[in-house]
């Protein structure tokens, strides 16, 4: 069967921002009376911001690709390669076998008493309670707190732009798609989660459960790790971002190389009323998809806390219920047990080594 042609198609997008929009946005920024003090400044920095919108200047600063690229010619984002770069070195830290066990525990909530709740949440409470029994079992424990989203200056993950839909090779590894300059979309969180997440053996995700659904920055790293799931670690295959490139590149034959696979991974999802399941089961589900091992049984959690009970009390009900912390313990014991042997190679997936005949 002959492989079809590709085509791009256009005419979503409705083209860039007329001036005075750009203008007035770029001014929000300096709401403040206080930097009307500095207004004639402002003035020609928005000129600049203008005309690195107008030239779409986003990477305003490259280095040629070199020999280990299959376009050595190609200017590269000088951002995105130390990012790339960083990631290898992790990696190759990773694989050592004398390197000691690290597991990465994420906090998925937004709740932070340092923001407009003023009170920390449950997730990273029970986050501490897995911290507790890594390092008591002397495993590298690393935190990454999501609700750094919420409360951090100019700390964001911005949102997967779906490069990977128009073909996989796009989506490159790590992503490229930011920092955008041009657009003003700078500031980054993912590079240094890329990092956390390469660098780790085990993953252990505490999330609460918000409208049945995980919390926004839990959803948005996870939607940017669309690339670490077959993404395309030479970004001059494409061309940079040529979609028609990446078509036929994809259509040429794909790997889809899981860049995360044969990590453990444990999960605790929580929630009050509703919707604690389906969470859980995505999650699993994601994870698995990814190549991640689960690491039994015990490693996957979902409960109720102060099940129907008021919001306000909710911490109480979470102190009064020992057995739900127990089992939080029990999720970080599972990992210790399981690192060793995954470690040795004692511990792998039943399916592998058995070719997907349709793989994505």
């Amino acid at each position: 069967m002959s492989k079809p042609t590709p085509t791009v198609r256009k005419g979503q997008y409705p083209g860039p921002l007329a001036r005075e929009a750009f203008r007035e946005r770029f001014m929000r920024r300096f709401y403040d009376p206080a930097f009307q003090a500095e207004r004639e400044a402002l003035e020609r920095l928005e000129a600049i911001a203008w005309d690195a919108y107008e030239q779409g200047r986003k990477s305003p600063v490259t280095v040629k690709a070199g020999p280990e690229f299959s376009d050595p010619d190609f200017d590269l984002s000088v951002e995105w390669k130390e990012t790339r770069d960083r990631l290898a070195r992790a990696a190759q830290v990773q694989q050592d076998a004398d390197t000691p066990s690290r597991v990465l525990v994420i906090v998925g909530a937004a709740r932070n008493d340092g923001t407009c709740p003023g009170e920390v949440s449950k997730s990273w409470r029970l986050a501490r309670i897995v911290m507790e029994e890594l390092r008591a079992a002397r495993l590298h424990a690393d935190m990454l707190d999501l609700s750094r989203l919420v409360y951090e200056y100019q700390c964001q993950i911005h949102p997967c732009k779906g490069c990977v839909s128009t073909a996989m090779p796009l989506c490159h590894w790590p992503c490229s798609c930011y920092p955008n300059h041009s657009l003003g979309q700078d500031n980054d969180a993912m590079a240094e989660i890329y990092e956390k997440w390469v660098a780790a053996h085990g993953v252990i995700l505490v999330a609460p459960t918000y409208w049945y659904q995980s919390p926004s920055p839990l959803k948005l790293m996870i939607d940017r790790l669309v690339c670490a799931d077959g993404g395309n670690p030479d970004p001059t295959l494409t061309g940079g971002k040529d979609p028609l490139k990446a078509k036929q590149v994809e259509l040429a034959g794909w790997p889809y190389p899981k860049h995360l696979a044969g990590r453990a991974y444990g999960l605790v999802v929580h929630g009050d009323v509703a919707g604690i399941e389906g969470q859980r089961r995505a999650l699993s589900d994601w994870l698995d998809w990814m190549g991640l091992i689960d690491a039994g049984a015990a490693s996957r959690l979902e409960r109720y806390i102060g099940y129907y009970r008021p919001y306000a009390t909710s911490h109480d009900e979470l102190e009064r219920d020992q057995a739900v912390q127990q089992e939080v313990r029990n999720v970080a014991r599972a990992m210790v047990n399981c690192l060793p042997r995954l470690r040795r190679g004692e511990l792998t997936v039943p399916d592998r080594g058995i070719e997907d005949p349709r793989p994505k």
